[in-house]
């Protein structure tokens, strides 16, 4: 069963991406296909600054819910940042990268989640 934090965590880095104008932010739920993690957060940028904007809100939200990136890749490029805090993985792309790597076709054996549907179990 997918652990209350795991969700809270998810739920926060959706609205941190979602305040940043995110576009078409996916929440995956991978906990019954893999143990890197319960949640993938997909989310995509229309340019650089934008991209970087997202992860430094994800992270400033999390930090002030008491959650700690456990590592950071991709930053300085921007065209793919990968945050992981061990339950949540979140994903931010530019849109020409996110079409390229695909990976919510990767990951269809997880399945896709709405932010209702996330917060629902949070209660």
């Amino acid at each position: 069963m997918t652990d209350k934090n795991a969700k809270e965590m998810a739920a926060i880095a959706y609205h941190a991406l979602d305040e940043k104008k995110a576009e078409d932010i996916r929440i995956i739920n991978i906990e019954k296909v893999s143990v890197l993690a319960d949640y993938f957060l997909i989310a995509s940028g229309t340019n650089r600054n934008q991209v970087q904007a997202m992860a430094d809100n994800v992270d400033e939200m999390l930090f002030k819910a008491g959650y700690r990136v456990k590592q950071t890749e991709g930053y300085q490029t921007a065209n793919w940042i990968l945050m992981d805090y061990g339950d949540i993985i979140v994903h931010i792309f530019d849109t020409e990268n996110r079409l390229f790597y695909d990976l919510e076709r990767i990951w269809r054996d997880g399945s896709s989640i709405s932010l209702e549907e996330l917060e629902k179990g949070e209660k």
